[in-house]
């Protein structure tokens, strides 16, 4: 399975369960081909919404760009939802942690690690209360 098609698959598992938790919303497919800044999801339940930049690894971590990080955190302030990053771990499911809580390596960019995650992050349940 291609990155592409794995990362799609992810966000549409991910939405599948907010709408099976009262919770509406959509995604937006290409949403990083865009010049505007634009999460992967964006979901609510009319009294929270969610920005979601979601990631499907294998890996024990995840590096990320912080320009993209940076442009989810102003989407949220404008349209008025929280900024999340949600991070999908093979056989292990989603964590969630919140762009001003992600670890800066010495190179600049932005760091999750599943370690990291487990101790400052939330996990689907955790989120949707």
């Amino acid at each position: 399975m291609s990155l592409k098609a794995k990362g799609n698959r992810a966000e549409r598992e991910l939405l599948d369960m907010f709408w099976n938790n009262s919770f509406a919303g959509f995604r937006a497919p290409g949403s990083g081909s865009t010049p505007l800044p634009s999460p992967d999801l964006l979901v609510g339940n009319g009294k929270r919404y969610l920005a979601i930049e979601c990631k499907s690894i294998k890996a024990k971590s995840k590096y990320l760009e912080p320009e993209q990080i940076k442009e989810l955190v102003e989407f949220g302030k404008k349209f008025g939802a929280e900024p999340w990053i949600g991070l999908r771990f093979n056989n292990l499911g989603w964590y969630f942690v919140q762009p001003h809580k992600l670890k800066r390596t010495k190179n600049g960019s932005l760091v999750a690690s599943l370690q990291f995650l487990q101790k400052e992050g939330l996990t689907f349940k955790d989120l949707i209360k």
